[in-house]
């Protein structure tokens, strides 16, 4: 199960991702990053704080949101990943490419 919300800081869109990301949980997160007020917003931080298993799909489907972003002059960055998550970040490339933050105001102030 995925559970994804979402609140606007400055001018920046923080998702938190809450349970896992994989191959049946990636179509809520195309859903509701897919909304207008989502799918507009060049500037996201995904708070991965209590995201607990991210598949090869759920790379894939936050790769489509960075794109997104990079796309609308943007960038999509990440931050408070766990140990177990973090781990798959760092393997795939992931924290390199997007950036790993300590919490949210730095992610933020990064992308800003």
């Amino acid at each position: 199960m995925l559970e994804v919300k979402s609140e606007k800081k400055q001018d920046v869109l923080v998702v938190q991702l809450i349970g896992r990301l994989d191959g049946l949980t990636s179509k809520i997160f195309i859903e509701k990053t897919s909304t207008p007020e989502h799918a507009s917003c060049a500037k996201v931080v995904l708070n991965c704080l209590e995201l607990n298993y991210i598949s090869s799909e759920g790379l894939r489907v936050i790769l489509m949101a960075a794109k997104q972003a990079k796309s609308l002059g943007g960038r999509l960055t990440l931050c408070e990943v766990n140990a177990s998550v973090g781990e798959v970040m760092m393997i795939s490339g992931f924290a390199e490419l997007l950036g790993v933050h300590a919490n949210v105001e730095q992610a933020i102030q990064a992308i800003s």
